[in-house]
């Protein structure tokens, strides 16, 4: 089945257009309320923001930053109210003013002795980052051209994000006490010993590949269980792929399967350093997973998972295919691999039972409407 194609008409009721006013509408929004969101990190930074972030923000850039969004969020407030769309041009200038009134760009940093680990400001930088960086690629080399950058269930996903974020500093800690508890009277310093000696480069690779093994299997696990299919599910309920389609997951699924993937590389002792870049590189190829870009990479993708690799897991048919999240090799190796050189066609689960919204796919996995 082809994708579906809307027509010229039909494009111009989802996508913006410039000159209706509604993209900036949506620009003033956006950028006001992540502009607030930062001048309440900066004035209340022990309760919204982390002690590990903190400790390396370039405050002057940032400031710079945070000025030039308020800056954009009353031009295109202004610019929207004026091209018609009042409301979003209002909600816009009126988050922009009360973030001035707060301080602005000029709002102390104050010291912190004591923090609740709230990850406000991980929420602010990552998001602000990954729009920048993926709706563009996402609008240059779509795979689906006519998915809308604010497509149907955007705002689940938003929330997920957010919490997930929100919550950072709790999750960290949910996900390091198992492996902590389980395997720390098993750990051997001279293994210890002999992987940290290890070049950095091979620690990064040795922690990608032993993580993708466990969570090959625990991932395979979630789909086979189901009572663990149940938290899972929420993740495979989205019918459209895009880079903020991957934040819809479980807190018991992101749990979980981030504590399996934890214990091995905490069992071999790899060092902080190459921890830190094997961290940064799941975030980043978490998101890139679920991207709406066409890319195909030729050989590669059998190396290094691509969207097109991960997309098929995901497709409505077949299912419980490539559940590496690194290497599909993983999946070649145990005869679940699935790439027909081509994109699937429909994304979720067949009569899909998951609802829409964050607090309804939170509390739905304990439902008894399984």
């Amino acid at each position: 089945m082809a994708p579906h194609r809307v027509s010229a008409r039909e494009d111009s009721e989802v996508e913006f257009e410039i000159g209706d006013g509604r993209l900036s509408g949506a620009l003033a929004i956006a950028l006001a309320a992540l502009s607030l969101l930062a001048v309440l990190c900066f004035r209340f930074p022990e309760l919204l923001t982390t002690p590990e972030l903190r400790a390396v923000y370039p405050l002057g850039l940032v400031r710079a930053v945070l000025f030039v969004a308020l800056l954009l969020a009353l031009a295109f407030g202004g610019l929207a109210v004026l091209l018609g769309k009042r409301g979003a041009g209002l909600a816009g200038l009126a988050l922009s003013g009360v973030a001035i009134a707060l301080g602005g760009a000029s709002v102390e940093a104050r010291s912190v002795t004591k923090s609740a680990h709230l990850g406000v400001d991980w929420f602010v930088l990552d998001l602000l980052v990954l729009a920048l960086l993926f709706v563009p690629l996402e609008r240059a080399f779509a795979r689906v051209r006519e998915q809308r950058i604010l497509r149907g269930g955007w705002r689940t996903d938003l929330a997920h994000f957010f919490v997930s974020h929100l919550l950072v500093g709790a999750l960290a800690l949910l996900t390091i006490a198992p492996a902590t508890l389980l395997l720390g009277r098993m750990l051997s310093p001279r293994l210890q010993g002999a992987v940290d000696a290890l070049p950095l480069a091979l620690q990064v690779a040795l922690a990608i590949v032993c993580a993708d093994l466990v969570q090959y299997a625990t991932h395979r696990a979630f789909h086979a269980i189901p009572a663990l299919w149940r938290f899972h599910a929420i993740h495979h309920s989205a019918r459209e792929m895009d880079w903020l389609a991957g934040s819809r997951l479980h807190l018991v699924d992101v749990v979980l399967t981030r504590a399996a993937a934890f214990a091995p590389l905490f069992f071999l002792g790899i060092s902080e350093r190459a921890l830190a870049i094997y961290l940064v590189f799941v975030s980043f190829q978490a998101v890139f997973l679920h991207a709406n870009l066409r890319f195909r990479f030729g050989p590669l993708r059998w190396l290094i998972a691509t969207p097109e690799f991960h997309h098929w897991h995901h497709a409505e048919s077949p299912v419980d295919k490539n559940f590496a999240i690194h290497i599909p090799l993983i999946d070649r190796i145990f005869g679940t691999a699935w790439l027909p050189g081509r994109f699937p066609q429909r994304y979720g689960i067949a009569a899909n039972p998951v609802p829409d919204g964050w607090l309804r796919q939170l509390t739905w996995p304990f439902s008894r409407q399984h």
